[in-house]
């Protein structure tokens, strides 16, 4: 299984870009099309809560996969914990 833990952007689907942090992992045994995580954005915003497919996460290094939102739960009254799944190759 290969890991990603660190900084991201998240970009929603009209460009607008969300800092924060992500934890990622691949599913099958290193099946490289298989991943999925979490996202925890700095802020918060009515655009955020409401994404949900055609977004795209931004690692360091300019390295970009596309993602989907299939959750998002409250931590704290400012924060969320956003669920992601990967479509295609993982980007780390």
């Amino acid at each position: 299984m290969t890991t990603y833990s660190g900084p991201a952007t998240l970009i929603l689907v009209d460009g607008a870009r969300v800092a924060g942090m992500a934890s990622l992992g691949t599913n099958n045994r290193g099946d490289l099309n298989g991943w999925s995580g979490t996202f925890r954005p700095d802020q918060v915003s009515t655009d955020l809560r409401a994404a949900g497919d055609g977004l795209q996460l931004e690692l360091p290094y300019e390295q970009i996969g596309a993602v989907a939102v299939t959750g998002v739960r409250k931590l704290l009254a400012t924060q969320v914990l956003m669920s992601l799944v990967g479509r295609g190759p993982a980007p780390f």
